[in-house]
Protein backbone atom coordinates (compact mmCIF):
# COMPACT_ATOMS: atom_id res chain seq x y z
CA UNK A 1 0.00 0.00 0.00
CA UNK A 2 1.51 3.29 -1.08
CA UNK A 3 1.16 6.51 0.83
CA UNK A 4 -0.23 9.72 -0.64
CA UNK A 5 -0.39 9.55 -4.42
CA UNK A 6 2.18 11.40 -6.50
CA UNK A 7 0.97 14.79 -7.67
CA UNK A 8 3.15 14.87 -10.73
CA UNK A 9 5.14 12.37 -12.74
CA UNK A 10 8.55 13.57 -13.91
CA UNK A 11 8.11 15.17 -17.32
CA UNK A 12 9.91 13.71 -20.32
CA UNK A 13 12.87 11.47 -19.59
CA UNK A 14 13.01 10.92 -15.79
CA UNK A 15 16.77 10.34 -16.04
CA UNK A 16 17.45 13.72 -17.62
CA UNK A 17 17.96 16.60 -15.15
CA UNK A 18 16.46 20.00 -15.80
CA UNK A 19 18.48 23.13 -15.15
CA UNK A 20 17.41 25.06 -12.04
CA UNK A 21 19.11 28.19 -10.73
CA UNK A 22 19.82 28.88 -7.06
CA UNK A 23 18.09 32.14 -6.15
CA UNK A 24 18.82 32.20 -2.41
CA UNK A 25 20.93 30.28 0.11
CA UNK A 26 20.94 30.59 3.88
CA UNK A 27 22.58 28.69 6.71
CA UNK A 28 20.34 26.74 9.06
CA UNK A 29 23.04 25.07 11.21
CA UNK A 30 26.83 24.89 11.15
CA UNK A 31 26.75 22.15 8.51
CA UNK A 32 23.25 22.63 7.07
CA UNK A 33 21.98 25.07 4.47
CA UNK A 34 18.63 25.69 2.82
CA UNK A 35 18.32 26.88 -0.75
CA UNK A 36 15.59 28.21 -2.97
CA UNK A 37 15.62 27.15 -6.62
CA UNK A 38 13.88 28.56 -9.68
CA UNK A 39 13.11 26.40 -12.69
CA UNK A 40 13.29 27.18 -16.39
CA UNK A 41 10.88 29.94 -17.26
CA UNK A 42 9.71 30.15 -13.64
CA UNK A 43 7.36 27.22 -14.19
CA UNK A 44 5.56 25.97 -11.05
CA UNK A 45 6.92 22.84 -9.37
CA UNK A 46 4.05 20.83 -7.90
CA UNK A 47 4.87 18.08 -5.41
CA UNK A 48 3.30 16.02 -2.63
CA UNK A 49 4.56 16.33 0.96
CA UNK A 50 7.24 13.70 1.46
CA UNK A 51 8.43 13.46 -2.14
CA UNK A 52 12.07 13.99 -3.08
CA UNK A 53 14.22 15.26 -5.93
CA UNK A 54 17.55 14.12 -7.29
CA UNK A 55 19.83 17.17 -7.12
CA UNK A 56 22.83 17.19 -9.45
CA UNK A 57 25.99 19.24 -8.87
CA UNK A 58 27.53 19.40 -12.32
CA UNK A 59 30.92 17.71 -12.47
CA UNK A 60 30.42 16.08 -9.06
CA UNK A 61 27.30 13.91 -8.96
CA UNK A 62 23.74 13.75 -7.67
CA UNK A 63 21.94 12.73 -4.49
CA UNK A 64 18.36 12.34 -3.33
CA UNK A 65 17.08 15.23 -1.20
CA UNK A 66 13.57 15.56 0.23
CA UNK A 67 11.63 18.66 -0.74
CA UNK A 68 11.24 20.85 2.34
CA UNK A 69 9.03 23.70 1.16
CA UNK A 70 5.33 24.46 1.26
CA UNK A 71 3.32 22.39 -1.28
CA UNK A 72 0.92 25.33 -1.52
CA UNK A 73 3.82 27.36 -2.98
CA UNK A 74 4.70 25.61 -6.25
CA UNK A 75 6.36 28.84 -7.37
CA UNK A 76 9.35 28.11 -5.13
CA UNK A 77 11.36 24.94 -4.68
CA UNK A 78 13.09 24.57 -1.30
CA UNK A 79 15.68 22.02 -0.19
CA UNK A 80 17.60 21.65 3.08
CA UNK A 81 20.99 19.96 2.74
CA UNK A 82 23.60 18.74 5.23
CA UNK A 83 27.23 18.88 4.11
CA UNK A 84 28.37 15.29 4.71
CA UNK A 85 30.01 14.22 1.45
CA UNK A 86 31.36 15.27 -1.93
CA UNK A 87 28.00 15.87 -3.60
CA UNK A 88 26.16 17.30 -0.61
CA UNK A 89 29.20 19.51 0.07
CA UNK A 90 29.17 20.84 -3.49
CA UNK A 91 25.45 21.53 -3.23
CA UNK A 92 25.80 23.20 0.17
CA UNK A 93 28.52 25.49 -1.19
CA UNK A 94 26.39 26.56 -4.15
CA UNK A 95 26.00 30.31 -4.24
CA UNK A 96 23.26 32.48 -5.64
CA UNK A 97 23.11 32.02 -9.40
CA UNK A 98 24.58 28.50 -9.42
CA UNK A 99 22.90 26.17 -11.90
CA UNK A 100 21.99 22.71 -10.57
CA UNK A 101 20.35 19.74 -12.22
CA UNK A 102 16.98 18.62 -10.83
CA UNK A 103 15.16 15.36 -11.49
CA UNK A 104 11.78 14.79 -9.90
CA UNK A 105 9.63 14.88 -7.97
CA UNK A 106 9.72 11.18 -7.16
CA UNK A 107 8.10 8.78 -4.74
CA UNK A 108 5.08 8.51 -2.49
CA UNK A 109 4.39 11.08 0.19
CA UNK A 110 2.84 11.52 3.63
CA UNK A 111 -0.92 10.69 3.54
CA UNK A 112 -1.91 13.80 5.50
CA UNK A 113 -5.17 14.46 3.72
CA UNK A 114 -6.23 10.83 4.05
CA UNK A 115 -6.07 11.14 7.85
CA UNK A 116 -8.72 13.81 8.22
CA UNK A 117 -10.68 13.60 11.45
CA UNK A 118 -7.70 12.14 13.35
CA UNK A 119 -5.01 13.61 15.59
CA UNK A 120 -1.82 14.12 13.59
CA UNK A 121 1.41 13.41 15.47
CA UNK A 122 4.65 14.45 13.78
CA UNK A 123 7.86 13.05 15.28
CA UNK A 124 11.16 14.45 13.98
CA UNK A 125 14.71 13.62 14.94
CA UNK A 126 17.59 15.79 13.71
CA UNK A 127 17.13 16.66 10.04
CA UNK A 128 13.96 14.57 9.98
CA UNK A 129 11.97 17.78 10.22
CA UNK A 130 12.96 18.73 6.65
CA UNK A 131 10.99 15.89 4.96
CA UNK A 132 8.15 16.39 7.46
CA UNK A 133 7.83 20.15 7.04
CA UNK A 134 5.71 20.05 3.83
CA UNK A 135 3.24 17.74 5.60
CA UNK A 136 3.08 20.11 8.57
CA UNK A 137 2.47 23.03 6.19
CA UNK A 138 -0.37 21.05 4.59
CA UNK A 139 -1.96 20.19 7.95
CA UNK A 140 -1.67 23.75 9.28
CA UNK A 141 -3.33 25.11 6.16
CA UNK A 142 -6.58 23.47 7.32
CA UNK A 143 -6.25 22.58 11.03
CA UNK A 144 -10.01 22.22 11.53
CA UNK A 145 -9.93 19.06 9.44
CA UNK A 146 -8.08 17.27 12.24
CA UNK A 147 -8.70 16.55 15.92
CA UNK A 148 -5.36 18.11 16.69
CA UNK A 149 -1.81 18.57 15.42
CA UNK A 150 1.24 17.77 17.57
CA UNK A 151 4.94 17.96 16.76
CA UNK A 152 7.66 16.31 18.84
CA UNK A 153 11.10 17.55 17.81
CA UNK A 154 14.43 16.20 19.01
CA UNK A 155 18.04 17.25 18.42
CA UNK A 156 21.47 16.53 19.86
CA UNK A 157 21.75 20.03 21.35
CA UNK A 158 19.81 23.33 21.36
CA UNK A 159 22.08 24.81 18.69
CA UNK A 160 21.25 21.86 16.39
CA UNK A 161 17.49 22.41 16.36
CA UNK A 162 16.49 22.68 12.72
CA UNK A 163 14.18 25.58 11.77
CA UNK A 164 14.24 26.86 15.36
CA UNK A 165 12.85 30.21 14.21
CA UNK A 166 9.85 28.45 12.67
CA UNK A 167 9.19 26.16 15.61
CA UNK A 168 8.47 29.17 17.78
CA UNK A 169 6.07 30.58 15.22
CA UNK A 170 4.19 27.33 14.85
CA UNK A 171 3.79 27.01 18.61
CA UNK A 172 2.61 30.61 18.93
CA UNK A 173 -0.06 30.01 16.31
CA UNK A 174 -1.85 27.62 18.71
CA UNK A 175 -2.93 25.23 15.95
CA UNK A 176 0.06 23.03 16.72
CA UNK A 177 1.22 21.62 20.07
CA UNK A 178 5.02 21.56 20.22
CA UNK A 179 7.30 19.39 22.36
CA UNK A 180 11.05 19.88 22.00
CA UNK A 181 13.81 17.82 23.58
CA UNK A 182 17.60 17.67 23.22
CA UNK A 183 20.14 14.98 24.08
CA UNK A 184 22.64 17.34 25.68
CA UNK A 185 22.18 20.86 26.99
CA UNK A 186 23.93 23.55 28.97
CA UNK A 187 22.54 25.62 31.83
CA UNK A 188 20.92 28.06 29.39
CA UNK A 189 18.49 25.39 28.14
CA UNK A 190 15.24 25.26 30.10
CA UNK A 191 13.43 22.67 28.01
CA UNK A 192 13.31 18.88 28.13
CA UNK A 193 16.45 16.76 27.94
CA UNK A 194 16.36 13.19 26.65
CA UNK A 195 15.40 11.13 23.63
CA UNK A 196 12.37 11.90 21.51
CA UNK A 197 10.51 8.82 22.68
CA UNK A 198 10.62 10.14 26.23
CA UNK A 199 8.11 12.82 25.21
CA UNK A 200 5.46 10.44 23.90
CA UNK A 201 3.49 9.91 27.11
CA UNK A 202 3.41 13.64 27.83
CA UNK A 203 2.42 14.56 24.27
CA UNK A 204 -0.37 11.97 24.16
CA UNK A 205 -1.78 12.76 27.60
CA UNK A 206 -5.55 13.18 27.31
CA UNK A 207 -5.57 11.95 23.69
CA UNK A 208 -7.11 8.66 22.61
CA UNK A 209 -4.11 6.87 21.04
CA UNK A 210 -6.44 4.95 18.71
CA UNK A 211 -7.30 8.30 17.08
CA UNK A 212 -3.65 9.21 16.40
CA UNK A 213 -1.95 9.06 13.01
CA UNK A 214 1.83 9.33 13.38
CA UNK A 215 4.38 10.56 10.85
CA UNK A 216 7.93 9.75 11.96
CA UNK A 217 11.22 10.78 10.36
CA UNK A 218 14.79 10.60 11.63
CA UNK A 219 17.61 8.08 11.99
CA UNK A 220 16.42 4.53 11.38
CA UNK A 221 17.11 3.45 14.96
CA UNK A 222 14.95 6.33 16.20
CA UNK A 223 12.11 5.44 13.82
CA UNK A 224 12.25 1.77 14.75
CA UNK A 225 12.13 2.38 18.51
CA UNK A 226 9.77 5.33 18.18
CA UNK A 227 7.13 3.47 16.19
CA UNK A 228 7.36 0.43 18.45
CA UNK A 229 6.88 2.65 21.51
CA UNK A 230 3.90 4.39 19.91
CA UNK A 231 2.36 1.01 19.19
CA UNK A 232 2.88 0.02 22.83
CA UNK A 233 1.03 3.19 23.83
CA UNK A 234 -1.93 2.21 21.64
CA UNK A 235 -1.25 4.08 18.38
CA UNK A 236 -2.24 1.61 15.62
CA UNK A 237 0.74 0.31 13.65
CA UNK A 238 -1.23 0.78 10.43
CA UNK A 239 -1.64 4.47 11.30
CA UNK A 240 2.08 5.14 11.50
CA UNK A 241 4.30 6.17 8.60
CA UNK A 242 8.07 6.56 8.28
CA UNK A 243 10.28 8.13 5.61
CA UNK A 244 13.43 6.40 4.44
CA UNK A 245 16.18 7.70 2.17
CA UNK A 246 18.60 4.91 1.28
CA UNK A 247 21.39 5.32 -1.26
CA UNK A 248 19.11 6.26 -4.15
CA UNK A 249 20.84 6.56 -7.52
CA UNK A 250 18.32 6.28 -10.36
CA UNK A 251 15.10 7.26 -8.48
CA UNK A 252 12.95 5.11 -10.76
CA UNK A 253 13.57 1.57 -9.43
CA UNK A 254 16.09 0.41 -12.03
CA UNK A 255 19.54 0.43 -10.41
CA UNK A 256 18.68 -1.53 -7.26
CA UNK A 257 20.87 0.55 -4.92
CA UNK A 258 17.94 1.44 -2.65
CA UNK A 259 16.33 -2.00 -2.54
CA UNK A 260 15.02 -2.78 0.94
CA UNK A 261 13.62 -6.28 1.07
CA UNK A 262 11.00 -6.54 -1.64
CA UNK A 263 10.69 -2.77 -2.07
CA UNK A 264 12.66 -0.06 -3.80
CA UNK A 265 12.73 3.04 -1.60
CA UNK A 266 12.73 5.44 -4.54
CA UNK A 267 9.75 3.84 -6.27
CA UNK A 268 7.68 2.37 -3.43
CA UNK A 269 8.61 5.02 -0.83
CA UNK A 270 10.29 6.99 0.54
CA UNK A 271 7.23 7.08 2.81
CA UNK A 272 6.12 3.65 4.00
CA UNK A 273 3.52 2.46 6.46
CA UNK A 274 5.32 1.25 9.57
CA UNK A 275 3.63 -2.14 9.82
CA UNK A 276 4.93 -2.92 6.34
CA UNK A 277 8.53 -2.13 7.34
CA UNK A 278 8.63 -3.19 11.01
CA UNK A 279 10.08 -6.66 10.54
CA UNK A 280 12.73 -5.51 8.08
CA UNK A 281 13.84 -2.63 10.29
CA UNK A 282 14.78 -5.20 12.93
CA UNK A 283 17.04 -7.19 10.58
CA UNK A 284 20.68 -6.19 11.05
CA UNK A 285 22.54 -5.10 7.88
CA UNK A 286 19.41 -5.22 5.69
Amino acid sequence: MRAEADTRAPSGDPMRPRAFRVTEVWRELDDVVSMRLAGPGGEPFAFAPGQFNMLYAFGVGEIAVSISGDPARPDELLHTIRDVGAVSGALARSGQGTVLGVRGPFGAGWPVEGERGRHLLFVAGGLGLAPLRPAIYRALSAPRLYRGITLIMGARSPRELLYAYQLAGWAAGQALRLFVTVDHAGPEWTGAVGVVTGQFARALEGIDPASVSAFVCGPEVMMRHGCADLADLGVPADRQWISMERNMKCAVGLCGHCQFGADFVCRDGPVFRYDRMARRLGVREL
